[in-house]
């Protein structure tokens, strides 16, 4: 272990001996769980040993910012009475988290890390366990600062100020008012609050600058995701069928979400599933990039059929096989680009079903002009190159053809997978890159056998 981090783990303790005393001090749950990590990768006797001396309420922060595989160690260090404590310490949307990682581990431990809990704990996580995983309700969290109709605003926040002091809530910005029936009726933010007295009633301020926008627990987790990023939302409220406030979605949450998607997106163009690149197994990362080595090997070899359709052409004229892969390279990256765009753009909801003929339309005169421009240059490259002048116009053809080909295939095929239920981002690259090798071969090869033998 070097010196630095010796120093580090040094001060991370007097900074906790400081916590414990009651010191206010300067760290952070990410700043101990980025130590660890080192730790971990130095010496594991250090790294539960620190683990140890990290009180519950704070452990609680910092396992929820560790890697899925240290948190696993975790679960298997500790006792389901330890963990049962680590995870009252935590907001309920991260307690359901934690149990559910824990069930994926250990089934019989996260049995007994719910025995554990509170009757009112327990229920909680039990409800939102139960919503599917791509569901608002799965991402709420049940701890709420609300107020009925008939409070006063002053008795509102004497409430809040005991929640806050027990440590019961935190991140609050809005109250959300609710009737004696606890439906949801607006959310006002707490800045607003400053311009009544204390013994102003909610009934007659609601009015005043609410926000009345909610969302309802099972609708998909990308609703939330474009409905705070639409209307410059930090909290959303989430409802029953009824209208009922049921909890609420943070930022933080809404951050994680939109950057696990936008990950999820990454790695399915690439072909790679994001689950399986969290592993720590070589073997299991590897089979699940194989899958997708495989499709592509199956592609591959239909686009060097088509090759091999026209070997007497390529045997009679060397130069077709030099440009070959230019007229594919080109093909192929102008695919890549409108179909990283439509993608990107389904995502964030900016392409309806409605308006999918004006996007593919765009995406054919984008591939049109940048064809054009392009089949006119390599013309002339391959002209000076062979002093063929006819070979000029094939290639330029041929990449005319394959550039709207791009165009409108990489704007069609994830609308169309869409249509039918599948995420775009996954395949879309390996179906497109066949299609522009295909097209691309076939008709640089075509129009040369047809015009230059």
């Amino acid at each position: 272990m070097n010196q630095e981090l010796i120093e580090k783990i040094a001060l991370v303790e007097q900074h906790l001996l400081d916590y414990q005393e009651g010191i206010d001090v300067d760290i952070h749950a990410f700043d101990i769980a980025d130590l660890l990590v080192e730790i971990n990768q130095v010496d594991k006797e250090v790294y539960f040993a620190f683990l140890r001396k990290l009180p519950k309420s704070l452990l609680a922060e910092v396992l929820v910012e560790l890697p899925k595989s240290m948190q696993e160690s975790i679960y298997n260090e500790y006792d389901a009475k330890e963990l049962a404590k680590i995870t009252e310490e935590l907001d309920t949307d991260e307690a359901a988290d934690l149990i559910q990682h824990i069930e994926e581990v250990d089934e019989n431990k996260a049995s007994e890390v719910l025995s554990n809990l509170s009757k009112k704990e327990r229920t909680n996580i039990k409800e939102l366990i139960a919503y599917l995983e791509d569901e608002a309700g799965a991402y709420m969290q049940t701890e709420v600062f609300d107020a009925r109709l008939f409070e006063t605003i002053g008795e509102s926040i004497l409430r809040l100020k005991r929640m806050k002091k027990e440590n019961q809530i935190d991140n609050i910005h809005h109250v959300f008012v609710v009737n004696k029936h606890r439906k949801f009726l607006g959310m006002i933010p707490l800045e607003d609050l400053i311009l009544h007295g204390p013994n102003e009633y909610y009934r007659d301020v609601i009015e005043e600058g609410k926000i009345t926008l909610s969302i309802e627990a099972h609708v998909h987790i990308k609703k939330v995701v474009e409905m705070a990023g639409n209307y410059d939302l930090s909290v959303i409220p989430v409802v029953n069928a009824h209208g009922i406030l049921l909890g609420r979605i943070t930022s933080d949450d809404i951050y994680d979400i939109a950057q696990e998607d936008a990950t999820e997106q990454i790695y399915n163009l690439a072909g790679v599933n994001d689950d399986a690149e969290q592993e720590e197994s070589v073997w299991k990362i590897g089979k699940a990039r194989g899958v997708w080595l495989g499709i592509n090997l199956v592609t591959a070899i239909a686009a060097s059929l088509v090759i091999g359709l026209f070997d007497a052409t390529i045997q009679s004229l060397v130069a077709l096989a030099v440009l070959m892969p230019i007229v594919a390279s080109m093909g192929g990256n102008a695919g890549t680009q409108t179909l990283t765009v439509t993608v990107r753009q389904m995502a964030l909801g900016d392409i309806e079903t409605a308006q999918a003929k004006k996007t593919i339309a765009k995406e054919v005169l984008i591939a049109l002009m940048n064809g054009l421009l392009y089949a006119v240059i390599m013309g002339i490259i391959a002209y000076v190159w062979f002093q063929m002048p006819m070979l000029g116009v094939v290639i330029g053809m041929a990449m005319v053809i394959n550039l709207i080909s791009a165009g409108f295939f990489g704007a069609v095929i994830p609308l169309t997978l869409q249509k039918f239920g599948v995420d775009p981002a996954i395949g879309s690259t390996v179906l497109l890159t066949t299609v522009t090798d295909v097209v691309g071969f076939f008709s640089f090869l075509g129009l040369a056998t047809l015009i230059l033998l």
